[in-house]
């Protein structure tokens, strides 16, 4: 592809009154909103048209030549509307909103009530259910974000000996421990 003359890389229709004018409006409109991001990239657009360099803007503004470039090939493909940041549309939840309402009473149920042995829901258990009752299977990985999703949190018992002595620990705590512990080293000058 060769190199384009100082505002060049954008077509007339996207240097015409009417688009300036877009433009300008949209840079405006940006800085009001406080979408700094965006009103840089329109600041880099007008500046590209106005006649300046690519390398004066990406030094101007902070970010790579790469980047003034990219947001030119935006500018020409889509005017304006290719400046703004859009979130990527990603695929479709595997689970609609009706059945994450339905999972998140069965998980407020309890274990014992979907028909598991155990008392405490485990991830394992959370996928087993969601593969039984709606024929979705999801990662491993996926079942503790599924669960923060529709309000529950991970919850871990601690771990505590059957038969050890309570007023042993905390006496061990209160004064055993402090008396073993490192002391900070006085700083010299004190």
């Amino acid at each position: 592809m060769a190199r384009s003359k100082n505002g060049e890389a954008i077509s007339a229709r996207g240097r015409s009154p009417s688009a300036l004018k877009k433009l300008r409006r949209f840079i405006r409109q940006r800085l009001r909103e406080g979408d700094l991001d965006a009103w840089r990239r329109g600041r880099a657009m007008l500046g590209y048209i106005e006649g300046r360099r690519v390398v004066e803007l990406a030094a101007e503004l902070d970010v790579t030549r790469g980047s003034v470039n990219r947001w030119l090939g935006w500018y020409e493909a889509m005017g304006v509307e290719g400046l703004l940041t859009a979130t990527p549309p990603g695929p479709s939840p595997k689970l609609g909103e009706e059945e994450r309402v339905v999972l998140a009473a069965m998980v407020e149920a309890g274990p014992l009530a979907a028909g598991f042995q155990s008392g405490v829901w485990t991830g394992p258990m959370v996928g087993d259910l969601v593969e039984r009752c709606f024929g979705v299977r999801f990662h491993k990985h996926t079942i503790p974000r599924l669960l923060h999703e529709i309000g529950f949190s991970l919850q871990r018992p601690r771990k505590r000996l059957a038969r050890a002595d309570a007023e042993a620990q905390a006496t061990w705590l209160r004064e055993t421990f402090p008396a073993i512990k490192k002391k900070p080293v006085p700083v010299a000058g004190s």
